[in-house]
């Protein structure tokens, strides 16, 4: 079951994130991402929010160079025949990825890694949280093993896929051209934390 889940979660995650882009254009993430800051201005206050920007394009820049594509700074002069077949081959990337499409792509990313970066801003807060939602856990499994009552593989199922879809529906809500409050950032991980902690209650060790 948890399998099943998992792949169906992630077949459609992927299926959204690549039709979001088709249907909005790349001015559409950017001005979303601007009235963003100017919440989060409100909210963390300049120094947090400006913090989280730098954050978010140092991100984007990272990327950038991990991608396997070569930037044309990068590549080797041509001379010659190789210089006509060179510049076909520019040509053709450039009507590949310079379009509507793709500049979407990058503005989306853009989205995404601020309200990643946004979400960062939240670890000091959700990290003890983790810790107690896994303790709590952990504990509620001892005490059901002193009772000697039997831990329900299909409840852990439950709780698993559940984790499981909403990690996903975090994913694509990153990638949604919507109003995300900073507040609403983290109740998503805090959701997951608590269905962690009902997994690890009811989680079974296959003899």
């Amino acid at each position: 079951m948890i399998r099943a889940v998992a792949v169906i979660s992630l077949v459609l995650l992927l299926i959204l994130v690549l039709y979001v882009p088709a249907v909005h254009p790349p001015e559409r993430f950017l001005e979303q991402l601007r009235s963003e800051h100017q919440v989060a201005v409100d909210f963390w206050g300049a120094e947090p929010a400006y913090r989280m920007l730098d954050r978010a394009i140092k991100m984007q820049s990272h990327a950038a160079e991990a991608s396997p594509l070569p930037a044309l700074r990068d590549m080797p002069k041509p001379q010659g025949v190789n210089r006509a077949v060179a510049a076909e081959m520019g040509s053709v990337n450039q009507r590949l990825f310079n379009n509507t499409y793709f500049r979407s792509v990058d503005a989306l990313l853009m989205l995404a890694s601020y309200r990643l970066s946004s979400l960062l801003e939240w670890l000091p807060w959700l990290i003890p949280l983790a810790l107690a939602a896994g303790i709590d856990g952990l504990l509620l499994r001892v005490v059901r093993s002193k009772e000697f009552l039997l831990h329900d593989p299909e409840m852990f199922a439950v709780w698993c896929s559940l984790l499981i879809i909403t990690g996903c529906a975090t994913v694509v809500a990153f990638v949604l051209p919507i109003r995300v409050h900073p507040a609403m950032l983290a109740g998503s991980p805090i959701a997951m934390m608590v269905l962690l902690g009902r997994a690890l209650t009811h989680f079974h060790r296959r003899a």
